[in-house]
């Protein structure tokens, strides 16, 4: 795997020092330019935790993936550039106030003047490191901060509109990608999850995002949301125009 290839596939240039400065650069071109997508999830392409195949799917294939692909690619590469990083899991909460199935997100903590959350595959969620201590950050999408709990786990919490919701809980154990298999294969095939419904696709803009849900496209621009249905003609192009997919290319690996 090539690291010079993989920064140059979300437009990121070589950093000369790991300070918060160069992580937030990092993590906010990674989300501006690679996709949050369970395009394979829907047609029943398996998705392996294996890095190769992930940064051949990702750098040479132009695609987005969901957390532990994006995570997991994005975990290696911070520890080439000399990142102190670590994948953690996390347990999400839905929009109903339960829990999904536990332990079932990968995210990233990074050390640095003290601990950061990193996640660049949670889709419409922070551009930027969140520090632990629980200072809020705010960026186009909202304003963040994280509570610790208890002795163990702590919660990344988004403030919008001036309420508070939590949008998972988190612990500071160290994991491997391979920890993930029974998550991932969750993810996958159960009813249960989110991604086995519709296709998704997802991706920060410089001042909102742009998401597309099954044929509903949806540009958040400086909190304003425009909400537009697309013929499949219409899906193909944006597919390719917005987020660099090549649906013809997706179509050929089912044949």
């Amino acid at each position: 795997m090539n690291k010079e290839k993989y920064l140059t596939r979300f437009k990121a240039a070589a950093i000369q020092e790991n300070f918060l400065q160069n992580l937030t650069e990092l993590q906010t071109l990674h989300m501006q330019n690679i996709p949050f997508e369970n395009l394979d999830v829907i047609r029943k392409i398996p998705i392996y935790l294996n890095l190769e195949s992930i940064y051949d799917k990702i750098v040479n294939h132009h695609r987005g993936g969901y957390c532990y692909e994006l995570n997991g690619l994005f975990h290696w590469l911070l520890d080439q550039l000399g990142f102190d990083a670590k994948l953690i899991s996390a347990t999400v909460q839905k929009p109903d106030g339960t829990w999904s199935k536990a332990d079932t997100h990968a995210a990233i903590l990074v050390e640095l003047d003290t601990l950061y959350l990193v996640d660049a595959g949670f889709g419409d969620s922070t551009i930027s490191p969140i520090p632990i201590g629980g200072e809020r950050h705010t960026d186009h999408s909202g304003t963040y901060r994280i509570q610790q709990v208890d002795d163990v786990y702590y919660e990344l919490i988004r403030e919008t509109d001036g309420k508070e919701k939590t949008l998972y809980r988190f612990s500071t154990e160290e994991k491997k990608l391979a920890d993930f298999h029974e998550g991932c294969v969750f993810n996958q095939v159960s009813t249960a999850s989110p991604f086995t419904h519709d296709d998704l696709v997802t991706r920060a803009t410089a001042d909102g995002r742009i998401t597309l849900s099954g044929s509903q496209l949806t540009r958040s621009e400086n909190g304003k949301k425009e909400k537009v249905e697309l013929s499949a003609a219409d899906k193909r192009r944006v597919l390719k125009e917005e987020f660099g997919i090549d649906q013809d290319a997706l179509e050929r690996q089912l044949q």
